[in-house]
């Protein structure tokens, strides 16, 4: 095997790895598009299971630009899910919540006064 057979070997890997990838992208959209009903995802995925790179083509030109549309608007969906989960896990860290939580220490004897004090003064922002 020569080094130029390597690379045309190489070359069409890549374009079969290519195609895959549009194709299952294109799939992914179908189903994610509210737009379309159930028959017309059927037809779709008919469509792209009997003539594949045809109605992948066609599809990319008809439907393309939504197609990215829809991509972002699910990643935006996606951050915000993240960052709403972030802040429930986090919890409320607020000043008034510190303090209480450090109250309730000092009330069952686990902090001593002086400890409180300073959990209050690093909660209201100065340093302890």
């Amino acid at each position: 095997m020569s080094f130029w057979d390597f690379l045309i070997w190489s070359f069409w890997f890549y374009l079969v790895i290519v195609c895959i990838t549009i194709f299952i992208r294109v799939i992914i959209d179908v189903f994610r598009d509210p737009e379309l009903n159930g028959w017309a995802k059927a037809l779709w995925v008919l469509f792209l299971v009997i003539f594949p790179f045809l109605a992948a083509f066609i599809y990319l030109i008809a439907r393309g630009g939504r197609m990215a549309q829809r991509s972002m608007a699910g990643m935006a969906q996606a951050q915000q899910a993240n960052d709403q989960y972030i802040r429930s896990v986090a919890g409320s860290s607020s000043p008034a919540n510190e303090i209480e939580a450090g109250k309730r220490l000092l009330d069952s004897g686990a902090i001593t006064p002086a400890e409180f004090e300073a959990l209050k003064t690093k909660a209201l922002g100065g340093t302890a």
